[in-house]
């Protein structure tokens, strides 16, 4: 796994009534402060990809829907420089994913349903210095193939 990257598996508590899942906590130890939280709902077959962070880390969850997460490292000191990871996250696969400044990261929708995307960030956004670097979905660098393989 990539350096520094964390995962949080989420617990359901089930009534007749629905569930509550807890997401994040002060003592989770995922983010080293709190900045912002944001949502984004994304179409099915919808790639946003790939940009990455100097200043802030990211805690992601998809509440909604079903995604391909790629994260690829490209912090110069990291000693997993240059890995790629994918994780499948979603209602089927209900986690947190703490994406770490200088992790480039991007995701496709998968399925025929929508997305929805709770994210949060170690600092808040500011238009006038924006913290966000812009990458290709389809750099030669990363080359990462982005297509489902038929079987």
């Amino acid at each position: 796994m990539i350096d520094g990257v964390k995962i949080k598996r989420l617990t359901k508590h089930c009534d007749d009534r629905g569930y509550f899942t807890e997401l994040v906590r002060d003592d989770d130890g995922l983010l080293s402060r709190f900045g912002q939280a944001a949502m984004s709902f994304s179409y099915p077959g919808v790639i946003k990809a790939f940009h990455y962070h100097e200043k802030q880390d990211d805690l992601w969850f998809f509440p909604s829907g079903n995604a391909q997460v790629v994260l690829y490292d490209l912090r110069e000191d990291s000693p997993t420089k240059n890995q790629t990871n994918v994780f499948y996250m979603g209602e089927e696969n209900p986690i947190l994913l703490l994406i770490p400044k200088g992790v480039a990261h991007g995701y496709r929708v998968l399925g025929e349903k929508p997305a929805t995307i709770i994210y949060f960030t170690s600092e808040s956004y500011k238009a006038n210095d924006p913290d966000e670097k812009r990458i290709p979905w389809d750099d030669e660098t990363i080359g990462f193939n982005w297509k489902t393989k038929n079987r």
